[in-house]
């Protein structure tokens, strides 16, 4: 039976003091939105039944909400419950479409992952809950909300921080912040809310209290990791978010024979997958959803973003985007390789050398100092020092093509769209503006000349000191 989720994302960012909506605030340089929307996803929740409450200026979450997921407006911030409100259309959409279940979840509580919601759902079914929520037990309860339970163990209520009383506090169960529910109650519940607190606010935790006086159920859901409950209302906690991500991120790939001697400066994205044996050094950012392979050396002071590399590969001090490499590439030091690059097997890729929407072929050479974009190159080629492609004329862009076996000299300007043929050289210092034919030599540069006493008559003509 499928269900469907409502994502609260409305807030500002003022305590973040910060421009951006708070969820947009990044946890491993990943938005915390993005975490909760891929633990929804995680948890077989499809886009289209997934609604992310944002404010009355939703612009800077639209590149989150692609793919169908929906959205509802809270022009007005009147609490969590007032929130749900905001998607009552959702909700009636998605029952009509018979989805029963909805959860609730923060979209600045980034740790409620795939494998929580659906061992937790698996409990509010069990239980025939109208209302679970999900709880946590934490050192510092802190500005959570409580859970009052009965002498029998039995969930009662949620007592919100603001409202509670000095006992009361000292309760180290908090509320989560996340909920499953029944769609039919909670349709039932929202109208019934009041503003009657301190905070003068629709507090969405009201909707456990109204269980029993609308002859539903309501039970808890205590989570196995506290960290699920951990969110971010300042750059303090987003701080200790990140070093709780980090932690576990690194644990996870220890577990998987992944070395990472020292950690200082190693930032590693959730969606990460590292092969064994490989070394991570420090000073490496892995950003986005980077595949590496198995016994590879990567850094120290590399970024890698979006990209997949294979077996035994080594990057050092150097740059990769959106781009693939296969297995036992050497890149850098200081070399960088821009979105849209296939790079095949055994290729050298060193000091100084700039890649932008490529092909490489398998052992084919770029020593230093070079810069090739928009260009297919064959296997086996080497490419000298100082070699370009001159892939744009002002207004469009264009490619260069080399095929396998070239040589291709220092110093060499390829001017696009130009091809060098199959095993052909290029003379260094040659600006190639024609096509190349296979197996000839191409020199293209002016004859050198001499001026006799020319430099003597120069310095001549300048003042002594």
């Amino acid at each position: 039976m499928e269900s469907c989720a409502i994502i609260l994302a409305a807030g500002d960012g003022k305590r973040m003091k910060s421009a951006r909506p708070k969820v947009l605030c990044e946890v491993l340089l990943k938005p915390m939105l993005a975490w909760v929307l891929d633990g929804c996803r995680a948890a077989g929740i499809q886009n289209e039944n997934l609604c992310v409450i944002t404010s009355d200026r939703p612009e800077p979450l639209w590149p989150l909400l692609d793919g169908g997921v929906q959205s509802a407006v809270q022009a007005e911030r009147l609490g969590t419950g007032h929130a749900v409100r905001c998607a009552e259309g959702f909700l009636r959409k998605k029952r009509a479409e018979g989805v029963r279940e909805a959860a609730v979840l923060c979209g600045d509580a980034p740790f409620v992952g795939g494998e929580l919601l659906a061992e937790s759902l698996r409990a509010h079914r069990a239980g025939q809950n109208a209302v679970t929520v999900l709880t946590a037990r934490v050192k510092d309860p802190g500005r959570y909300g409580r859970i009052l339970r009965g002498a029998d163990g039995a969930f009662r209520c949620i007592r919100e921080a603001a409202d509670a009383s000095p006992d009361e506090l000292l309760i180290d169960e908090i509320n989560s912040g996340a909920y499953w529910f029944s769609i039919d109650y909670l349709l039932r519940a929202l109208p019934l809310l009041q503003n009657g607190n301190a905070q003068n606010e629709y507090y969405l935790t009201d909707t456990v209290e109204l269980a029993p006086r609308l002859r539903e159920k309501a039970g808890a859901f205590c989570c196995p990791d506290p960290a699920a409950a951990l969110g971010a209302n300042d750059r303090r906690s987003l701080a200790e978010l990140n070093a709780a991500a980090r932690e576990k991120v690194f644990g996870a790939l220890y577990d998987a024979g992944v070395d990472i001697p020292v950690a200082d400066g190693v930032m590693i994205s959730p969606d990460a997958s590292i092969g064994r044996d490989t070394l991570i050094l420090p000073g490496c950012i892995l950003k986005g959803r980077v595949t590496v392979g198995e016994g590879c050396v990567i850094g120290p002071n590399t970024t890698l973003i979006d990209c997949e590399i294979g077996d035994r590969c080594t990057v050092d001090s150097s740059r990769i985007e959106k781009s693939r490499l296969g297995n036992g590439v050497r890149v850098g030091p200081f070399a960088q390789i821009r979105p849209g690059c296939e790079i095949a097997g055994s290729v050298k890729i060193g000091n100084f050398v700039e890649l932008k929407n490529s092909t490489v072929g398998e052992k084919t050479s770029f020593a230093h100092l070079t810069y090739c974009g928009d260009s297919d190159f064959g296997a086996h080629v080497n490419v000298g020092c100082g070699v370009v492609t001159v892939n744009y004329d002002g207004n469009a862009k264009y490619r260069t093509v080399v095929g396998d076996g070239c040589f291709i000299g220092c110093n060499t300007n390829l001017v696009a769209p130009v091809r060098v043929g199959k095993g052909a050289y290029v003379a260094a210092a040659t600006t190639v503006t024609e096509d190349v034919p296979g197996d000839a030599l191409a020199i293209g540069r002016v004859r050198q000349q001499h001026k006799e006493g020319w430099a003597k008559a120069m310095r001549a003509k300048k003042p002594k000191p």
